[in-house]
């Protein structure tokens, strides 16, 4: 059986993904808070910016997703391409 990060004792918010590369859910609460305030504020964003202001909110998400993808880099497990097991 492999060991997550949470058996060795490792406080990443965001495991890696056990095939390819990337972060899989989180983990810790933390991670969850992240992610369901994420989610929120661009549910939030489509209530008021859509469907006028397609380009704000285009803009906005693109925003959104920088800012979880450096979340996920400062408090996820590094980022590497991984084979399952290997």
């Amino acid at each position: 059986m492999k060991s997550t990060a949470n058996d060795r004792g490792s406080q990443y918010w965001f495991p890696a993904k056990r095939y390819g590369w990337g972060w899989g859910p989180p983990t810790m609460w933390q991670g969850w808070v992240v992610l369901i305030v994420w989610f929120a504020a661009i549910a939030i964003a489509a209530l008021l910016l859509m469907p006028a202001h397609v380009v704000a909110f285009l803009g906005f998400n693109l925003l959104m997703i920088v800012l979880l993808l450096m979340i996920c880099y400062a408090k996820g497990e590094p980022p590497a391409w991984r084979w399952g097991d290997q």
